[in-house]
């Protein structure tokens, strides 16, 4: 099955879970732990929107660090420029936050307040609320087909 297939197949199991479930911290957990164990990421989890600063929250993997200032590493980053950011290699990225040594590439994906399906890249009056975070032990695992169904995979959230 190709990683493009993978993501089809997970979709509609992230809907199912997500569905009639308020609680976004028991949201996050569920979706961290699918992503992590379907594709065997290094780390797979949720940083939150804490007093302007990110939080850690939900994830899957070893421990983490538990606060990231706004415009700091690939996740602050991620949350001011309002964008998915994919770094091949964590090494090359000025300013990247080496929460574990074996962390190789990445991916960030911010999670915006919205209402149902709204495409979450393109409004500029939304919300970040939290962006998924997830590293590899491998270079250059992630890429546009990654980023284009985590995308929606944060927008079901």
């Amino acid at each position: 099955m190709t990683k493009e297939e993978r993501y089809k197949s997970l979709l509609p199991q992230v809907k199912a879970l997500c569905e009639g479930e308020d609680d976004l911290i028991s949201k996050m957990a569920n979706v961290a732990a699918l992503l992590h164990y379907e594709f065997g990421f290094w780390w797979t989890g949720f940083y939150r929107v804490v007093n302007n600063e990110l939080l850690l929250g939900p994830f899957q993997g070893p421990i983490a660090c538990v606060h990231i200032a706004y415009g700091r590493g690939v996740c602050g980053t991620a949350w001011k420029e309002r964008r998915t950011v994919v770094v091949p290699d964590v090494e090359e990225f000025p300013g990247h936050i080496a929460c574990s040594s074996e962390s190789r590439s990445e991916i960030v994906v911010p999670v915006f307040s919205h209402s149902g399906s709204q495409a979450i890249t393109q409004s500029s009056n939304q919300t970040i609320i939290a962006v998924l975070d997830i590293d590899s032990r491998d270079l250059a695992t992630f890429d546009d087909i990654d980023a284009q169904y985590l995308e929606q995979v944060v927008a079901l959230l």
